[in-house]
């Protein structure tokens, strides 16, 4: 039985200040939750000191993401951020391959498992992420779009056990539209036919794939509930902690 993850992912939003005063809140109120999934909280670069510092103290539990990676170790790289600075704050997850990185910073499959490889070899857990657009969904290219981003993004990786995939529709994200749960279980299962096809299959029944794009706590019991799903990579529902907490609440709820 694969645990739910479910990553809390705030964007640009929340500072320092911000992201203490929500997890002051949902840290207080989530440990009833913790055994039931992974729960991850993926703030603003700036904030991961401030959560890390409370997460750490209050429940390290739940886990720490950055919200992007360096594909470099250091050097003359300005504006970035390596895994080992990461590492000193006990960062243990990364969102890496997110469609807006694809499609507003112009991040390619080979960057995104140059990237991939970096943060496997930091023992920082990667959520990866893939995702089609509408147009590629309504023009039949759904099916070759994520076996080349599945494909291209793991090539050379030959252990995907600390890797989760987070199948994002683009179209679906930060919209308000959902895909219904029927059609991200039949996606979410293609995925796992790729990863099968690429890594036999225990791997890909072992392999845990979120589903992210306006998930909501109304949604999310259905959408967690479907075989191939099994977790969520929420936006702009975790920005409140009260909301973020009924969505977790929901989700693990039998």
């Amino acid at each position: 039985m694969r645990k739910l993850i479910i990553a809390a992912n705030w964007k640009m939003n929340k500072g320092p200040a911000e992201a203490a005063e929500f997890l002051e809140t949902f840290l207080a109120k989530v440990d009833e939750l913790v055994d039931k999934a992974d729960i991850v909280i993926a703030p603003n670069f700036l904030a991961i000191p401030t959560a890390s510092e409370l997460i750490n103290d209050v429940n390290p539990c739940v886990g720490l993401s950055a919200q992007n990676i360096s594909e470099q170790e250091s050097g003359a790289f300005t504006g970035e951020t390596s895994t080992s600075m990461l590492k000193e704050l006990f960062v243990n997850y990364a969102i890496i391959g997110h469609s807006e990185r694809r499609s507003i910073y112009g991040e390619t499959n080979c960057i995104i498992n140059a990237k991939l490889k970096k943060s496997l070899a930091a023992e920082i857990t990667p959520l990866f992420c893939i995702g089609e657009t509408l147009e590629e969904r309504e023009g039949g290219k759904l099916e070759d779009v994520l076996r080349s981003q599945v494909s291209e993004g793991l090539e050379g990786i030959s252990d995907i056990s600390n890797i989760v995939i987070a199948y994002e529709p683009v179209w679906a994200i930060g919209t308000g539209v959902t895909a219904s749960a029927e059609q991200a279980q039949d996606t979410q299962k293609f995925v796992r036919s790729v990863v099968q096809d690429l890594y036999g299959a225990e791997a890909a029944e072992a392999v845990r794939i979120q589903y992210g794009g306006s998930v909501k706590p109304a949604n999310a019991k259905e959408l967690l509930g479907q075989p191939d799903i099994d977790g969520a990579l929420v936006g702009g529902a975790s920005l409140d902690p009260e909301m973020f907490l009924e969505l977790i609440a929901n989700a693990v709820a039998e």
